[in-house]
């Protein structure tokens, strides 16, 4: 067998490994949810461009056993619809602020979906910013965010880049304060981009002395948990 097509026999394997693996975080989400007819009955679409079964199962879980009081999700998309239905039905308290970079595609959204008065959707256009000599894609005014603190963070946009992809994450990270307690949520992990940004959030976080443990979770995406010591289990689902 030739290097070429051992190499590509691995890559077979591999992906019919992942899809296995989310076919399976399917089946467990769908229990996770059992009971929740408001959630049942959300038209939710998973994979693709939106969150996989991995990542909506998390989500859930944080929601239901964590109930953060803020949140603050970058991308307009599946997700806010999940979390807006939990602020209908269960965290009564929370607020929910959404990042997005494309007004077209916030005015479309709104079209189809009416989110809960306590989901704002704050637009901030994409921008290019240089990051260790590479283009990234990033929210222009991310800094107005810089000292609000979040329970919750959800990282899955603007759009990804092939080096130090969503590196927002990394600058809101440059404000955070020993004590603080949190949890972040990185979508994509297994791409180059967002791993790169992934672990200087992680040297940040280590820099300013804040405990953290982490999760990941693999299936047709990879998904990341980052959680302060009070959060600590959302590593663990």
């Amino acid at each position: 067998m030739t290097p070429r097509l051992l190499k590509k026999l691995k890559e077979i394997v591999n992906r019919n490994f992942l899809q296995n693996k989310e076919l399976e975080w399917a089946h467990v989400y769908h229990d996770s949810i059992r009971g929740k007819d408001w959630l049942e009955r959300l038209p939710l679409n998973v994979g693709r461009w939106a969150g996989s079964y991995a990542f909506f199962y998390i989500l859930n879980r944080i929601l239901a056993e964590h109930r953060p009081n803020s949140i603050l999700e970058m991308g307009l998309g599946e997700s806010s619809k999940f979390v807006s239905k939990f602020l209908e039905h269960t965290l009564h308290d929370s607020k929910h602020v959404v990042i997005e970079q494309s007004t077209e595609w916030r005015d479309a959204f709104q079209e189809r979906f009416q989110l809960s008065d306590r989901s704002k959707v704050t637009i901030c256009e994409l921008t290019q910013k240089e990051v260790k000599g590479h283009s990234s894609n990033c929210y222009a005014g991310i800094e107005a965010f810089a000292d609000r603190k979040f329970d919750l963070y959800l990282i899955d946009g603007p759009f990804g880049s092939p080096r130090y992809s969503r590196y927002d994450m990394v600058r809101l990270a440059e404000s955070f304060q020993s004590g603080d307690e949190f949890i972040m949520v990185v979508d994509d992990y297994q791409r180059p981009g967002e791993f790169e940004s992934a672990q200087d959030l992680l040297a940040i976080l280590e820099q300013k002395q804040i405990k953290t443990h982490q999760g990941i979770y693999e299936g047709n995406a990879t998904v990341f948990v980052i959680a302060t010591e009070k959060y600590k289990h959302a590593t663990t689902f």
